[in-house]
């Protein structure tokens, strides 16, 4: 029996993506819930959609598959578009768009996928009780209020009619208008659930813009031991070969002792190198993800560098602030490093592939 077999037909008229005349007019004509839920049944509502889920990195590898594969197939047997947002983040956006049939099968097929990887990790652990599979949609907090319902009662009807387990985040997504909804049960569970939040979601369109959710990259922790620089991803040390060379470097020229330290070798002798300074320009725009929260990333660069680093206050009429670099080659070079890493990170994570 194929997997699609005794699901609804269509899945998904989903928050932000209603083509605009379909929009207008489906919102215009207000039909009753029951009358809307009957439609999204029966597929009479063929428009163009689009579903935003929010996955860790796991998740998303198992989406992508090896060299993609998996996600192609689900591109080919769905017929729905899948983007996959900038890949140096914890968090990835997952954005299907499609006709509600398209969406509806690339949906479907996820939801099964993730079951067949809790199958699949079951098989290696002493756990008796299977986990639900989980996901997590991303809704404009405006809407949120109509999926909750009053004194919670529309969330409470969809959680006893479904059998799926339903949250609504009672904060906003950093820097958006936009907040997560976890799901979690079985596939079966999770697909008429989010049937049921589509039409609450038609029933009360979005008020005002919608700032949407994007992922940041995180900074990652950085140690060094054993002459090897590692970054700290969970709960495993990755070997970074690319900071390795250069803390390598910077203890070449400071010998024996600690990155950014200068300790005399012999009394009256500095062994470490002059310094020297460089300057580099940053535009306005992006100087805050060098400084960060309360410094908090200036100060890291530094800590890790070992470089003195002054930042220019910001001149009526320009729309660049000047970074001035102190320090031992090696010490500039890292600190270089460290800035282009943050640049990179923070424009690159405003794409998409």
């Amino acid at each position: 029996m194929p997997w699609t077999a005794g699901l609804p037909a269509v899945l998904s008229m989903l928050f932000s993506g209603v083509a605009r005349p379909s929009q207008e007019s489906l919102w215009s004509s207000r039909p009753s819930c029951r009358e809307m839920e009957s439609k999204v049944s029966e597929g009479g509502l063929n428009v163009t959609l689009t579903i935003r889920l929010l996955m860790h990195g796991k998740e998303v590898g198992s989406i992508i598959g090896k060299k993609g594969e998996t996600v192609k197939k689900m591109r080919e047997e769905s017929g729905a578009r899948i983007n996959i947002s900038e890949g140096n983040c914890p968090e990835r956006i997952v954005t299907i768009t499609g006709p509600t049939d398209a969406i509806f099968k690339a949906f479907a097929m996820i939801a099964y996928k993730f079951e067949e990887d809790i199958t699949n990790s079951m098989s290696n652990s002493t756990a008796t009780s299977k986990p639900p599979v989980t996901l997590r949609l991303v809704v404009p907090a405006s809407q949120c209020g109509s999926l909750i319902g009053k004194g919670g009662s529309k969330i409470k009807e969809i959680r006893e009619s479904t059998g799926a387990q339903v949250q609504v985040a009672g904060d906003m997504l950093p820097n958006s208008t936009e907040r997560a909804v976890t799901i979690s049960g079985t596939p079966d569970a999770i697909i008429q659930c989010v049937k049921q939040i589509c039409v609450v979601m038609l029933e009360s369109p979005p008020k005002g813009a919608t700032i949407p959710y994007r992922p940041k990259p995180a900074s990652t922790p950085v140690i060094f031991a054993g002459g090897q620089a590692y970054t700290i991803q969970g709960q495993y040390a990755i070997p970074h070969p690319d900071l390795t060379k250069l803390h390598q470097l910077a203890m070449q020229q400071t010998p024996f002792t600690p990155l950014g330290q200068t300790t005399p070798a012999f009394p009256g002798l500095d062994a470490s190198p002059p310094a020297s300074t460089h300057e580099l320009t940053i535009p306005n725009d992006l100087i805050g993800c060098i400084i960060g929260r309360q410094g908090t990333k200036i100060n890291e660069i530094r800590q890790m560098s070992g470089a003195q680093i002054k930042i220019a206050n910001a001149t009526e009429g320009s729309s660049e602030r000047q970074i001035t670099i102190t320090g031992t080659p090696a010490n500039i070079s890292l600190a270089q490093y460290l800035i282009n890493a943050r640049l990179t990170s923070e424009v690159t994570g405003m794409g998409a592939i």
